[in-house]
């Protein structure tokens, strides 16, 4: 049974940061992705970033380019997310998933609250 499990939400002030990780249980992981997805009050979830884990190669979306990190640690099996420079429109509950290179995610994590204030 694959587990994931978020942690490290918060309250921010805008132009703090935060890590999150997601430590991840129940198989291996290679030819597999994890991403990280949000939902904001009223909005559509989106992505937000995802990274593979046997070579590392990332992608993010472009609204968090050159302000989030993702990383992995593969003796770990857990997924971060570093945010910096937050502002109040990345107020959200953050999701991990994982799921085969190529294909949907197919597990999901219960998620995270951050919240940024102005």
């Amino acid at each position: 049974q694959v587990q994931l499990v978020e942690s490290g939400g918060g309250l921010v002030q805008a132009g703090g940061s935060l890590r999150l990780s997601c430590a991840a249980s129940g198989r291996t992981f290679s030819n597999y992705v994890m991403g990280w997805f949000r939902r904001a009050p009223g909005k559509e979830r989106e992505f937000v970033a995802r990274i593979d884990w046997s070579n590392g190669m990332s992608v993010y979306a472009d609204y968090v380019k050159g302000r989030f990190i993702i990383s992995r640690d593969n003796a770990k099996s857990t997924v971060y997310l570093q945010m910096n420079s937050l502002t109040p429109d990345d107020t959200a509950v953050y999701y991990c998933a994982t799921g085969r290179r190529g294909a949907t995610y197919d597990y999901w994590g219960q998620g995270t609250q951050v919240t940024v204030s102005s």
